[in-house]
């Protein structure tokens, strides 16, 4: 497989009328956060088929793809580098880990963010340090900060809730929508692990939080409990 066969591939699927849907979808319009964007309109599941296809394309082909103005290009370029990882051996994964956060320029988007952090960045830090994401906690980039605290959704799967938390707390004054439903999703996602640790951490903070991030991590409690927390009762 070339880069040339996957380009033929892509402009082979392109379907122009999904591709208006989704950008509408994804906020591209002047001065929205995926500005510029360009869409094919491939859907997900056949993003997903292709990138099983693509998937022993050589690392220069994947920096194109990673780097693509087009967003389905991007998305399937870390859907193989997903691929690499989980069937890499250790030294491979840390040259997939190494190219993942080389070459973030591309991740873009929170759809892009979603599926790659968890699967690369996190499941490669689970047990090693965190350095990283706490420096992409503080930085001026969105897609960086939400990489963040994505990557932790790995932690909290392993009952590891520490680092989220730590990088909630930096995040807990942040000014973009899509980092409070992305930390209240992560909030949320340990209450249904341990309800008790979530709202140790929330019971301190909740009054000051952004109300998204509060609506998020309070989702599934029952209602009688979230309208006290939305009423500022508990």
């Amino acid at each position: 497989m070339s880069l040339r066969e996957f380009r033929k591939r892509i402009k082979k699927e392109s379907n122009e009328q999904q591709a208006q849907v989704l950008q509408r979808f994804f906020k591209t319009s002047k001065g929205e956060y995926g500005e510029g964007d360009i869409f094919a309109g491939i859907k997900m599941p056949l993003q997903r088929k292709i990138a099983k296809e693509f998937e022993r394309l050589n690392y220069d082909d994947v920096r194109e793809i990673v780097g693509s103005k087009i967003h389905e290009e991007r998305m399937i370029g870390l859907l193989i580098l997903q691929g690499k990882y989980e069937h890499g051996d250790e030294k491979e994964k840390k040259k997939v880990f190494n190219f993942y956060i080389r070459n973030r320029k591309g991740i873009n988007n929170w759809d892009l963010v979603d599926i790659s952090a968890p699967k690369i960045a996190g499941v490669h830090l689970l047990e090693r340090d965190k350095k990283l994401l706490f420096k992409f906690a503080r930085s001026k980039k969105i897609w960086e900060r939400r990489i963040a605290i994505l990557s932790t959704f790995t932690f909290i799967r392993a009952e590891k809730f520490e680092t989220t938390f730590k990088i909630s707390d930096i995040l807990l004054n942040d000014d973009h929508d899509l980092i409070h439903k992305a930390v209240g999703w992560m909030l949320r996602e340990i209450g249904k692990k341990d309800l008790y640790a979530e709202e140790k951490f929330l019971k301190p903070r909740y009054k000051k939080m952004p109300r998204t991030m509060l609506r998020y991590a309070i989702e599934k409690f029952p209602e009688i409990k979230r309208r006290k927390y939305l009423l500022s009762k508990i």
